[in-house]
């Protein structure tokens, strides 16, 4: 399909073996590839019958303001998706069946970087079918007290972040990003999620955060990083925060063209968001991804190199 940006499936199967954030319950995941226009689907080894099946698409999303869970008609669900599809979105993967025995996504290192360096590895294998993006055609905002999330005409998905924590080891922290040319992978892919010590204890004593360790998150208790070997980046959380963003974006079902805009937004507006666009089908177009706009898309001409623990090594 000359000029045209086709889609892509892994070359082979790629596993992780790790724990769930929240439950920490050990869990299993491997994910395989797919046929051309099948899109990303969960499928729950551990539940037998087509019950099993769950659709990582937005309007299969359940309210959750800790992370993002998929749910299908027969209640059965998967949390914690966010990071993986992140990576998946990161690395122009637009097909895959994820088989997991369990109800959330290990949570590894608290980023995306080791499943996009599993993908990589893998490689990947591209399809018959063209990419369909989602161009945003006019803007498209919910808020939530002092919280934003907004959505605006742009030739390529971008990210304009925000953050104000009264953490001096946090502070307020903005940054944007075009998600183009491997700027995922090398930008955002290896920063972890984060939490405050003060969080931290208020969530196991609701049962929740029971997977989290220093290993997997970056906690902070008011100017200091509790966690040992410090921060990444020193914006660390607003480029996680980003990250998270690209993840609960991608459930749009193809990748965006336009500006997403997130002031303190979390999960839960993200997809608030996404349902406001859809509501209207004058807010976007469905269009095929020709050479020009299919070379903006995340993911396009990514490499191993592009890793950030690769260039941490180098260097």
């Amino acid at each position: 399909m000359e000029g045209t940006q086709v889609q892509n499936t892994l070359k082979t199967a790629v596993s992780f073996s790790g724990v769930g954030l929240h439950t920490g319950q050990p869990v299993r995941m491997t994910v395989r590839p797919a046929p051309a226009d099948h899109g990303i689907w969960f499928r729950r080894t551990d539940i037998a019958g087509p019950d099993a099946d769950i659709p990582a698409i937005w309007s299969a999303v359940t309210p959750s303001r800790l992370c993002t869970v998929v749910e299908n008609a027969e209640g059965v669900a998967v949390s914690t998706i966010e990071h993986l599809m992140a990576a998946l979105a990161g690395c122009a993967i637009h097909n895959a069946v994820i088989e997991i025995d369990g109800g959330e996504v290990p949570i590894l290192d608290g980023s995306a970087e080791p499943f996009v360096a599993a993908f990589l590895a893998a490689g990947l294998r591209e399809q018959s079918s063209e990419i369909c993006a989602i161009r945003v055609l006019r803007p498209v905002e919910v808020r939530e007290g002092e919280a934003v999330a907004r959505l605006e005409p742009a030739d390529m998905l971008e990210i304009d972040f925000r953050i104000d924590f009264t953490d001096a080891a946090i502070g307020t922290q903005a940054r944007h990003l075009r998600m183009s040319n491997g700027a995922f992978v090398r930008e955002l892919s290896d920063s972890r999620t984060f939490c405050r010590q003060a969080d931290v204890d208020a969530m196991r004593e609701k049962g929740l955060a029971l997977g989290g360790t220093l290993e997997n998150a970056v906690v902070f208790d008011g100017a200091r990083v509790v966690s040992p070997g410090g921060l990444r980046h020193q914006d660390e959380p607003v480029r996680h925060k980003m990250l998270d963003a690209v993840g609960d974006l991608s459930l749009a079902g193809g990748p965006i063209l336009g500006r997403y805009t997130g002031i303190r937004a979390g999960h839960a507006m993200t997809n608030r968001l996404l349902r406001a666009l859809f509501a209207d089908p004058d807010n976007y177009l469905i269009e095929g991804c020709s050479g020009r706009i299919g070379g903006k898309l995340p993911g396009i001409g990514v490499h191993s190199g592009d890793l950030p623990s690769s260039r941490r090594r180098a260097a």
